[in-house]
């Protein structure tokens, strides 16, 4: 039996009050990890108390900003907070102890859809024309992604995501590097997320996309007249509508040397020159480039400045290729299942122990984007519930390096051989002349090839 001045009982008494409080309420510590989540708030997010304390909040609550609360020591009272598909109300106050900040702690409230229906038409009528501006600047300027949408079970990754949270309130470059398919846009964005920046522009440029001719306007912008076709009023470059938040250069291995020399002025003087400007401009930027190229082979054949890598390399981050992280392959094809078939309406129960076969042994050059793209064909051409190698594309089943360890040496080749002379066959409509003269052999070999294999005509 508890006194009442016993501090136990206190504390029961207190941790009861707020779990049944009509706010969410959630506290972190100075670096921005939970260490109080009361029992609604858990309940609306669909999170385990026991498993969230200790994890930092924005793999918690999406588009939280009590992380960078705690970084400014600046209070939030009744800011919007986009969470679960709906606008809700947040207060977000910094903890002080001995004059340090410590932690903040913060509150939501309106709760659901009748609770906005009790609220004034006017605030109503405000609230939806600032959802709708929201939208609007996040489809065209803002961060799509944070750190929750890079799903991964690899231990490389995981230090890559703590690594985001270190790097990203320090105001530097930062070069991303991993092949095509491998989630660099992702990090980029997250980067932005949990930087001071969030709040401002994130742009995205394709270095590599934009016609050589075009690249200098679309970075820097033009001065009215400044060539012939230019629009009236000018035009303002990528870089100075990132002023005072992100810009992304993806691919910046692509970037032609001319223009290598005008990108590393910018970084170097922090300021830009519209095309047909008298005077430059001073623009506040942050550069987060990203590549899938050589750099420093590039350096050696004169291809890239090696001034320009040292500025844009400050914080070097490579991303591993999902044929090095094999404990992501399993994970992963369970969470694109689920991603397509909730977006398909496909019903999809289970996967074939050798589908899963040859997903271990496919070196994935396409990485993530590949494994995606392969799964949403194969749920579309799956006719039942379960995924099965019929419903696979044709190059992974025919791939091979599937076979290695199943069979031997000949019995390979002569698979691969046979494979090769029926689509040869099916290609020139079983004319065998035709189909020996493409490959190279004579006729008579063809034909001792097709009766070896047992092929049909």
């Amino acid at each position: 039996m508890f006194k009442s001045d016993d501090l136990q009982f206190k504390n029961k008494i207190l941790e009861t009050i707020i779990d049944s409080a009509y706010e969410w309420i959630v506290v972190v510590d100075h670096d921005g990890r939970v260490v109080y989540i009361n029992k609604n708030y858990c309940d609306f997010l669909d999170v385990n108390r026991d498993e969230v304390i200790g994890a930092h909040v924005t793999e918690v609550i999406e588009n939280t900003r009590m992380h960078i609360v705690v970084k400014t020591g600046q209070e939030e009272i009744g800011n919007p907070h986009y969470i679960k598909g709906n606008y809700m109300i947040a207060n977000r106050i910094p903890i002080y102890s001995n004059k340090k900040i410590v932690g903040a702690v913060g509150t939501v409230i309106f709760r659901d859809t009748k609770e906005w229906d009790k609220m004034n038409s006017h605030i109503k009528s405000l609230m939806s024309q600032l959802q709708t501006y929201i939208q609007d600047w996040q489809e065209n300027n803002g961060a799509k992604y944070t750190l929750n949408d890079i799903k991964t079970k690899s231990i490389q990754v995981l230090e890559l995501k703590e690594k985001v949270k270190s790097i990203a309130s320090a105001d530097i470059s930062v070069l991303i590097r991993g092949e095509s398919g491998t989630g660099k846009e992702l990090f980029a964005h997250s980067i932005h997320q949990l930087s001071g920046r969030s709040q401002n522009p994130f742009i995205k440029i394709n270095c590599g996309a934009i016609p050589e001719h075009l690249l200098e306007s679309e970075l820097f912008g033009y001065e009215e007249g400044a060539f012939t076709g230019a629009k009236k009023g000018g035009k303002k470059g990528k870089f100075l509508l990132a002023h005072g938040g992100t810009i992304f250069l993806d691919e910046v291995g692509d970037m032609p040397l001319h223009m290598q020399i005008k990108l590393l002025r910018v970084l170097q003087e922090k300021e830009v020159e519209p095309i047909g400007a008298t005077k430059s401009i001073p623009v506040d930027v942050r550069v987060i480039a990203a590549t899938n190229r050589p750099l420093e082979q590039m350096i050696e054949e004169k291809r890239f400045r090696e001034d320009l890598f040292y500025r844009i390399n400050v914080i070097p981050f490579s991303i591993p290729p999902l044929r090095e992280r094999s404990e992501d392959i399993e994970f992963l094809t369970q969470f694109f299942i689920e991603k397509v078939t909730k977006r398909s309406g496909k019903r999809i129960t289970s996967i074939d122990d050798e589908v899963m076969r040859i997903f271990y042994q496919h070196s994935w050059p396409g990485n993530l984007r590949e494994l995606e793209n392969v799964l949403e064909a194969a749920i579309h051409l799956t006719n039942g519930v379960k995924i099965t190698v019929q419903s696979l594309p044709d190059y992974l089943v025919d791939d091979p390096k599937l076979l290695i360890g199943q069979k031997t040496l000949k019995e390979i080749l002569e698979e691969t051989e046979k494979k090769v002379l029926e689509i040869t066959l099916k290609k020139y409509h079983n004319d065998k002349q035709l189909a020996a003269k493409a490959l190279g052999v004579s006729k008579s070999s063809f034909y001792e090839k097709v009766k070896k294999l047992q092929i049909e005509e």
